[in-house]
Parts: structure tokens; C-alpha cells; sequence
């Protein structure tokens, strides 16, 4: 049966602070239920709606086709999707500066862009949990913290990647107590147990798939393991669920997006799965359905744009095709068209080992893309030559504008976040984020 426990903060702080940030207080942290064994009953709409979404990320996996070289989307999505997942944390940074810090990296530039550095470990430590754990494989808590280790390399924090926090954590409130917290997670002797029970409940098949990966992540935030980085694990433990249950695969849907212009109805609903009592009582069910009801919505909404996203590559890759000319199938070129989407911003060495060819054969393909309007060259860090495939960049920030509004279309209804504002065709300038 969830709790709330009673505990008593003693403030140390010296004087110099606020009054509220000197307090000492009685405050109430959330103990929840165990995951394993517990009844899980979903009212008919919410299952009906699990269903759906279950349906459209299995069809979006099954389907996603149209790209020459799938992984080139699934790069794509994971980098859209581990973006989101930063911005919900309050990291801020557009397509473009993320791209050319992530090549400048690549070029063994010491990294300078402190939000590029975070959000550029969030794409990493996702990425590696994606590809670490297969269809079938047990989710294990080594998993979860090499990821969070990952997550916070090159951050001041690193040193605390992938520990378990020892001290008292929560969120909201004054930086010193959590005497005014929005919410305090369980305490620290409690988490360990809690982690546990998250992965055998992770790595059980009985519940619909869809279902089980908001459970999770619910689970996970309530429990707030690590000192920085929950949300943007707990999110990647979502993923790791659904490829795990074999429903998304090849492709990710960026869900992070949708429930980043969903911010307020995602916090609550996290919320309401906090229920105090037994599991059994109808505050705990219905705080239930109703995350997992957002929860899939998000998801058939992130499937339902990320195939109009695939398709439109599709066509921006024809096009390039075309303003091309011959193609030889197999060729430098032919490859690049295929790979480009996943990686914009290249260097020849790069684009070389992405496809596979010869240092030659890749600047003499890179040659005609710039030839074509393709690609223009820029410099990233030290004045290191790239190049830069603006009308890929273009399509990545018209899908997060999409996702940002709660239509789909920004021209008919605002977005509900700050989003990177719409370059003019042919534009490259900066990745300034507004409303609108």
C-alpha cells in the first residue's frame, strides 16, 4: 500500500537566504506501491485508445520503408525525440547549433556549448541503451545506469552518472529544503528496492505493450533515482520498453515531442499516479487510466507525424535525385542521398565511413551535392570544414513545429512551447526559437 512518510529537515544553511530557504520543517515524501503483482484494470476508452497507438507504432515500425537507408529516419527520430526529452528539462537548443557542435565533436574540437554538450549526452546515452538492449532482452538496472553515466559525461555532475542518489531529492520549491516541494520522492534507503521491483515489472509481458512503457516511465519518475538526468532516462526507459515487447524496433516515435507540448496535461498525469492507499481504490485507478490515456495518445499522435515527416524526406530525397542526375546505383552518391538525412551536417571523412567509400569517392560526391544545392559548405569549431544540408535541417524544424502545435499545424494553431523559428527556403541562419 503507497504512503506518504513523515520526515523532519534540519537546515544547516546559514543566514544570508531567504527565510524559506533557511527553514527547517516536517515534510511528506511518497512511498509507492511495488509495480510487480500489482491489478492493473483499464477502463474501456483507455484501452481501446492503448490499442490504437499499439497499432500505429507497430504499422510506423513495419512501414518505415520509404527511406533508402532506414536508419538514416531512425537517427532522425532519436535525435528529434532525445532533443524533446532535453527541452523538458529546460535545455534549450535548435537543430542546427546542436548539429554543428555534434560534428564539431566529432572533429576533436573541446566542446565549448554547454546545452549542446547535455543534449548531445542525451542522444548518446539513449542511443546506446536502444541499441544495448534487442527484442526479448531483460531491461536491467546496469542498463539504466551505464545510460545515466553516459548521460552526464562531460557535465559537472559527471562524477554522480550512474549512481543511486544517497541524499534526499526533490522537485520544486527552494533549492536548500524541500519544506515548500511540489513533490518529494521516496526516500533514498527505499530506492534500491524500488529499482528492482521497476525492472522484473520492465521486463514482464502481460500487460499491453503500450501500457506497460507508461507504467514504467510513471514508476521511474515517481521514484527519482539520480541526482540530475531522471526525466531524460525515464523517458528513455520508455523506448526501452517498447523495443524490448518488439512493437518499435527499427523506428522510434518521438513521443518526448508531443508530451513537451502536452507539458502541463503530462505533469499531471504523472501526478495522478500517485495516489495514496491501496492500488486497488478508485483514486489509484483512475489516476491510472488517466496517464495511460495521455500516454497513448502521445504515442499515436508521434506516429501519425512522424509518417508525414518519412514521407516528406522521401520526396526531398527524389527531388535530390533528380537535381542530380545519373545516379549510379551503389555509387558514393547514391549512398549519400540514402545516409544525408541522418547525419546533415558532414565532414568528408565523416560522410566517407557513414557510407562506406573511399576519402576520393566521397569529396567527389559531396562536390556535386554543393554543385546541386544540396550541401553548402560552413565551418564548425576551429574553423573545420563541413557541410550542411539546410533542406534536411528545414524538414527536422518543421516536424518539432508540427508536434509543438496541438493541431499539427502552427499556421492554424500556435504552439503551446517555444519553438525554432521557420527558416526561408534557401535561408542558413541561426536557430533562434520563438512562439509562432
Amino acid at each position: 500500500m503507497s504512503k506518504v512518510l513523515k520526515r523532519r529537515w534540519r537546515s544547516e544553511v546559514a543566514s544570508g537566504l531567504p527565510r524559506r530557504d533557511r527553514a527547517s520543517c516536517v515534510y511528506e515524501a511518497y512511498l509507492p506501491d511495488p509495480l510487480v503483482g500489482r491489478a492493473i484494470r483499464l477502463d474501456g476508452g483507455v484501452a481501446a485508445d492503448v490499442a490504437d497507438a499499439e497499432t500505429a507504432i507497430a504499422r510506423f515500425d513495419t512501414n518505415a520503408t520509404a527511406l533508402a537507408d532506414t536508419e538514416a529516419l531512425a537517427r532522425l527520430l532519436l535525435r528529434a525525440e532525445s532533443v524533446a526529452s532535453s527541452k523538458i528539462e529546460g535545455l534549450e537548443v535548435g537543430g542546427r547549433r546542436l548539429l554543428r557542435a555534434e560534428a564539431a565533436r566529432t572533429l576533436g574540437d573541446e566542446a565549448t556549448d554547454v546545452t549542446a554538450v547535455e543534449v548531445l549526452g542525451n542522444i548518446q546515452a539513449m542511443s546506446w541503451a536502444l541499441h544495448t538492449v534487442d527484442p526479448g532482452d531483460d531491461i536491467t538496472l546496469g542498463t539504466l545506469f551505464e545510460a545515466h553515466r553516459r548521460l552526464l559525461a562531460g557535465t559537472p555532475l559527471e562524477e554522480m552518472g550512474g549512481l543511486i542518489r544517497e541524499e534526499q531529492n526533490w522537485i520544486g520549491g527552494s533549492s536548500y529544503n524541500p519544506c515548500s516541494a511540489a513533490f518529494v520522492p521516496p526516500p533514498p534507503e527505499y530506492v534500491r528496492a524500488l529499482l528492482d521491483d521497476l525492472c522484473a515489472f520492465c521486463n514482464t509481458d502481460t500487460l499491453p505493450t503500450v501500457t506497460q512503457a507508461a507504467l514504467a516511465h510513471a514508476q521511474f519518475e515517481t521514484i527519482h533515482p539520480f541526482v540530475d538526468g531522471n526525466g531524460r532516462i525515464g523517458r528513455a526507459l520508455m523506448h526501452l520498453v517498447l523495443r524490448r515487447r518488439g512493437l518499435a524496433v527499427r523506428v522510434l516515435p518521438p513521443i518526448s515531442l508531443v508530451l513537451a507540448t502536452l507539458s502541463q496535461d503530462y505533469i499531471a498525469g504523472l501526478t495522478a499516479t500517485r495516489y495514496a492507499g491501496a492500488p486497488s481504490s478508485s483514486a489509484a485507478i483512475q489516476g491510472m487510466n488517466r496517464w495511460v490515456g495521455l500516454f497513448a495518445t502521445a504515442c499515436r499522435r508521434a506516429v501519425e507525424d512522424a509518417e508525414g515527416f518519412e514521407g516528406q524526406v522521401s520526396q526531398m530525397q527524389a527531388q535530390w535525385r533528380s537535381r542530380l542526375g545519373s545516379v549510379r546505383r551503389g555509387s558514393a552518391a547514391d549512398l549519400l542521398v540514402n545516409a544525408l538525412p541522418g547525419a546533415p551536417i558532414v565532414t568528408v571523412n565523416g560522410a566517407a565511413e557513414l557510407i562506406g567509400r573511399t576519402f576520393q569517392a566521397t569529396n567527389q560526391a559531396i562536390g556535386r551535392f554543393v554543385e546541386a544545392g544540396i550541401l553548402q559548405q560552413v565551418n564548425v569549431g576551429r574553423r573545420n570544414r563541413a557541410f550542411e544540408a539546410p533542406e534536411v535541417i528545414r524538414q527536422f524544424t518543421d516536424l518539432e513545429r508540427r508536434l509543438a502545435s496541438p493541431t499539427g499545424d502552427t499556421r492554424s494553431s500556435q504552439p503551446s512551447r517555444r519553438v525554432p523559428h521557420r527558416a526561408a527556403p534557401g535561408a542558413c541562419g541561426s536557430d533562434s526559437e520563438r512562439r509562432g
